[in-house]
């Protein structure tokens, strides 16, 4: 029984980040997943995949899961690199593409 201990990334369907400042520890798969051969859905009789507990910070997670003797892993978030873009770079006259319509 290992969790995982993680950061979220931020969605792709969205600017803001709301929900990946929270850390999340979660159950890493002790059963492989099956197909059910009458409907096609995929299930698991590993109940603890589906547990996923949110802390507010990193030391919360993992005193968490070590108060409960629980084996974990911690994945650090990777921080994207932001470059900040004017919209008048658009019509900038040393501009590298040319403005087409």
């Amino acid at each position: 029984m290992t969790a995982k201990i993680y950061r979220p990334a931020k969605t792709a369907m969205q600017s803001g980040k709301a929900k990946s400042l929270d850390w999340v520890l979660e159950f890493e798969q002790e059963k492989p997943r099956s197909i059910d051969p009458m409907m096609g859905y995929t299930s698991s009789a590993d109940m603890k995949s589906q547990i996923r507990m949110t802390f507010e910070t990193r030391d919360a997670a993992v005193a968490y899961a070590t108060r409960n003797g629980i084996a974990y892993r911690v994945d650090e978030p990777k921080e994207s690199k932001r470059r900040r873009v004017a919209y008048s770079d658009n019509f900038r006259f040393d501009r590298r593409q040319p403005w087409t319509h």
